[in-house]
């Protein structure tokens, strides 16, 4: 008795996980800006998932990049205000 089964197809080699993950964590970065120290980490692999993740999708990992910087900024501004607004 001769088994057919279906052909084995390869796994999709053009995921974009690490674009979505810079996305993801960009977003979440910036909605949790106000938390002292949680945004830092969330920036940095923001950024560092967006570079890596150009090749996969340029619009989700440009964004993620983006939002990663924008968190980095906007908490730098915050500790310049908190410090000169106590001083």
């Amino acid at each position: 008795m001769d088994q057919q089964g279906t052909p084995i197809t390869p796994k999709n080699q053009n995921s974009k996980g690490m674009a979505i993950t810079a996305l993801v964590c960009g977003i979440v970065g910036l909605i949790l800006y106000w938390f002292p120290f949680v945004p830092y980490p969330l920036a940095i692999l923001a950024i560092v998932f967006g570079f890596i993740g150009l090749k996969q999708s340029k619009g989700m990992a440009l964004t993620g990049i983006i939002t990663g910087f924008l968190t980095f900024i906007l908490k730098i501004w915050f500790w310049i205000d908190f410090v000169t607004y106590f001083s």
